[in-house]
């Protein structure tokens, strides 16, 4: 069984959005309940990338949730290792991961540690630790795919942080050198790093216009617009001659306004009392959002 939305059958309705954005509120909700398991970790960066997530396995990915390893799948490389549990999450919402595995996050035993490894997760593709190897191991992944003959492409989630590494642009040179139009770049700009503010520990922007410069098909998007993310997939999905970046500006712990604001955001400590209150108001949040699809459509049905 292929992927919800196999690749090049896009359905442009308010109702193929709505459903992401319901897919990316389970997500976000996953990735809470993991996180309330271990009262602290990446939370903010999961709730920021749910929508890209969502979008990625639901309307993107070529791939068989019951055969992770089917020798066609589309790859979805995580170099980001930190944000395992954001994948998890989307593991689970694609029905790769049985749901109530998550409960076991983080602990001994798991197939779930809080950094991403391949050979403990199914659907984890590659272990993430040390920030800046994820394109290169896609730059390769692409190259024997070509050499097979494959049509599967390669997508790499990678961080804006990630973009102070030089392998990462040694790696986007051999990308475009060799023509590889069957990679796909996505970067999380949440604008915030271990060691503070982006912009403040080593400046990448101009963003789109770098990876241009290195001979890649750039696109700039809100990275929690489903909209903006489809209309942008579906535009990447056509392009041939030259790898491609989708540059999604995310913002930290998106949906649950206590945490969107949190000063101490990069690993945010979640006190006991607070989690059902970040379940509250992702709920409200999600089934209030204005002028939603949701709303859209509903009005639609009602119109015929």
């Amino acid at each position: 069984m292929l992927s919800t939305q196999a690749p090049g059958t896009a359905d442009p309705s308010t109702r193929r959005v709505s459903a992401l954005q319901d897919s990316a509120h389970r997500i976000r909700m996953h990735a809470l309940d993991m996180g309330e398991t271990q009262g602290q970790g990446y939370i903010g960066q999961a709730l920021g990338v749910a929508d890209i997530l969502a979008v990625v396995y639901r309307d993107v990915l070529n791939h068989r949730p019951a055969e992770p390893d089917w020798p066609q799948r589309d790859r979805f490389l995580l170099s980001i290792g930190h944000y395992a549990i954001a994948l998890y999450a989307a593991l689970a919402e694609a029905g790769v991961l049985d749901v109530g595995e998550l409960a076991t996050y983080g602990s001994d035993d798991s197939r779930l540690p809080m950094s991403g490894m391949a050979s403990y997760t199914p659907g984890m593709e590659i272990s993430g630790g040390s920030l800046g190897h994820g394109l290169g191991v896609a730059t390769g992944m692409a190259l024997g795919l070509r050499h097979q003959g494959s049509d599967a492409r390669v997508y790499n989630l990678l961080s804006d942080g990630e973009l102070d590494e030089g392998s990462t642009w040694e790696a986007a040179l051999a990308c475009a050198h060799h023509g590889l139009d069957n990679v796909t770049a996505i970067v999380d700009v949440n604008a915030l790093q271990a060691d503070g503010p982006t912009k403040g520990v080593l400046r990448t922007e101009p963003v789109t216009a770098k990876w241009e410069a290195f001979g890649w098909h750039a696109v700039r998007v809100d990275g929690n617009d489903i909209e903006a993310l489809v209309a942008a997939f579906d535009d990447l999905r056509g392009h041939r001659g030259s790898p491609a970046v989708l540059i999604c500006d995310t913002r930290i712990g998106c949906g649950v306004p206590m945490l969107e604001t949190r000063e101490k955001a990069h690993f945010m400590r979640v006190e006991e009392h607070e989690w059902q209150l970040a379940r509250a108001q992702l709920t409200e949040r999600h089934f209030n959002r204005p002028t939603s699809d949701r709303a859209r459509t509903q009005e639609e049905g009602l119109a015929r």
